[in-house]
């Protein structure tokens, strides 16, 4: 019996040895070197299939007030939200949505296009009778919010765009990035779960990727354009976006906040969704609407 006792002793110590030894691990990884798991989004108060563009595009919308509409990265869909989702459908009327081709929205043979998915956000605010929102956009989705700033500044209240590039020369090299790469190896995932065309990531991933190699090119002038109030907002360790680009739109948009969010990547959100979200909270009820 005392054998016994010894032997599980041993063994609770060795646990909390490992236990030790991971934590330290994890501890010495910079959070911008992680990709945390894609939340889930919480109960909807409306959700469903819009008719949009001959496409059906799938949205979902959470508390009451002021319109703000959130809008994805490529390859992702609503779901990497759902933190943000979380803490501002108390202040807000949230809505989400799943770009054409992502997540649980269908597609047509059209290429993609950023005017293209501008027009889908704005035909799901004539779909739900927004007729303004706020933007908050990343990635693409910032993409997407800078487009429909710049051509229908009367639907958009304010935009706060982190991790946008105004031409294909703003894109870092992401071959080699472990965490952009873990990324598209769970947004195949993702999409097999998720879309209306599951086995076709593949071809969506080859299309996706022809757009971000020739799309936008806005010229400083076409920047200057923007009358809506914008931060333009990345991390300072983004390995997707080129410091000097962002720092090209922040100087061209009259009147545009600059902020670099410290200790995270291109995925912010996840890696760090307190901060992300206090950031945009602040925009919300600080920057004063178009």
């Amino acid at each position: 019996m005392r054998r016994w006792g010894i032997v599980a002793i041993l063994i609770l110590a060795v646990t909390a040895v490992t236990a030790a030894t991971a934590a330290t691990v994890n501890a010495a990884t910079p959070q911008w070197l992680t990709l945390p798991p894609t939340p889930t989004l919480p109960a909807a108060a409306q959700s469903g299939d819009a008719p949009v563009n001959g496409i059906r595009i799938w949205y979902a919308t959470f508390g009451h007030g002021a319109p703000v509409i959130l809008l994805h990265g490529g390859l992702a869909n609503a779901n990497y939200w759902g933190n943000q989702v979380r803490a501002l459908e108390a202040h807000y009327r949230v809505i989400v949505m799943d770009s054409r081709g992502h997540g649980r929205s269908s597609r047509d043979a059209q290429p993609y296009g950023y005017d293209l998915m501008a027009s889908d956000v704005l035909g799901l605010m004539d779909f739900l009778k927004v007729k303004q929102a706020a933007i908050v956009g990343w990635s693409d989705g910032a993409i997407i919010g800078l487009d429909i700033a710049m051509h229908h500044p009367e639907r958009v209240t304010k935009l706060f765009a982190f991790a946008a590039n105004s031409d294909p020369s703003g894109v870092a090299d992401i071959a080699h990035s472990p965490v952009f790469n873990a990324f598209i190896a769970r947004a195949e995932k993702e999409y097999e779960q998720l879309s209306p065309t599951p086995h076709d990531y593949q071809a969506f991933l080859a299309q996706i990727t022809k757009m971000w190699e020739t799309q936008p090119h806005w010229t400083a002038a076409d920047l200057h354009r923007i009358t809506v109030p914008t931060w333009i907002v990345d991390a300072d360790h983004d390995e997707a976006i080129k410091r000097e680009n962002t720092e090209f739109m922040a100087a061209n948009i009259p009147d545009a906040g600059l902020l670099i969010q410290p200790e995270v990547s291109h995925f912010s959100f996840l890696q760090d969704p307190e901060q992300f979200t206090t950031d945009v909270l602040h925009f919300l009820q600080h920057v004063k609407g178009h």
